[in-house]
C-alpha cells in the first residue's frame, strides 16, 4: 500500500464511508466494511479517526460542505432578490435530484446519531451546521443583491434550514417533482418576505 498523508487518507475513508452507508445504510455499514470499501486495513481507520462517531461527524461535514459549496458558488446578482434567492434554491434542488442518495443518507444519519446512545450531539451538530450553512447563504445573497434583511439572519438561517429539510425529506418519500418545484417557489417568496420585512 503506497504511504500517503493523513488527511489524504482521512478523505479516501470518508468517501468510502459515505459510498457505503448511502449504498447499505448506517447501521450496515460497520468500520470493517469501510476499509473493505477504501482498500486499506483497519489499522488505518484508527490511525485517521478516533472513532466511528468521528468518521460519521465527518461524513456530515463533507456532503453538507459539498452542496453548500456549489450554491454559493452559484449565488449571483439577478433582476430581484427573489430571483436571486429562487437561483441559488434551483443550485441546492439540483443536487438533491443529481445525489438523491447522499441525501437520504443525511436522514439516516440522523436518525442513526438519535437512536445511538452516545450519538446524539451528532444529530444536535448536523443541524446547528445546517443553520450555520444557511446563514451563510443568507449572509451572501443580501450582501449580493445589497439588502439588509429586516428578520435576524439567524431566524431566517432557521426557517430555510427547516424548509429544505422538509422539503428535500418531501421528495424523497413522494418523488413528485411537479410539487417540489411549486414548494421552492413557495420557499423563495418566503425567504424574501423575511428578508424585506
Amino acid at each position: 500500500m503506497a504511504r500517503m498523508p493523513s488527511a489524504e487518507r482521512r478523505r479516501q475513508l470518508v468517501e468510502a464511508a459515505i459510498r457505503a452507508m448511502t449504498r447499505d445504510g448506517v447501521t450496515r455499514t460497520t468500520t470493517r466494511s469501510i476499509c473493505a470499501e477504501a482498500g486499506v486495513s483497519l489499522s488505518v481507520f484508527h490511525y485517521c479517526f478516533d472513532s466511528k462517531q468521528a468518521l460519521l461527524e465527518a461524513a456530515i461535514e463533507t456532503i453538507t460542505e459539498s452542496y453548500v459549496t456549489r450554491v454559493m458558488a452559484a449565488v449571483e446578482p439577478r433582476a430581484t432578490l427573489r430571483e436571486t434567492v429562487r437561483g441559488a434554491l434551483r443550485t441546492y434542488w439540483d443536487d438533491v435530484t443529481a445525489r438523491p442518495g447522499e441525501h437520504m443518507l443525511t436522514y439516516d444519519l440522523t436518525q442513526y446519531a438519535l437512536r445511538e446512545p452516545g450519538f446524539e450531539e451528532l444529530a444536535r451538530a448536523q443541524y446547528e451546521r445546517y443553520v450555520a450553512s444557511a446563514a451563510s447563504l443568507v449572509e451572501q445573497v443580501t450582501a449580493v443583491v445589497g439588502v439588509e434583511p429586516r428578520v435576524p439572519v439567524e431566524v431566517i438561517a432557521r426557517c430555510l434550514a427547516a424548509s429544505i429539510d422538509g422539503l428535500t425529506l418531501q421528495f424523497l418519500v413522494l418523488g413528485d417533482e411537479r410539487a417540489a418545484e411549486e414548494l421552492l417557489d413557495v420557499t423563495a417568496d418566503q425567504l424574501v418576505r423575511l428578508i424585506e420585512g
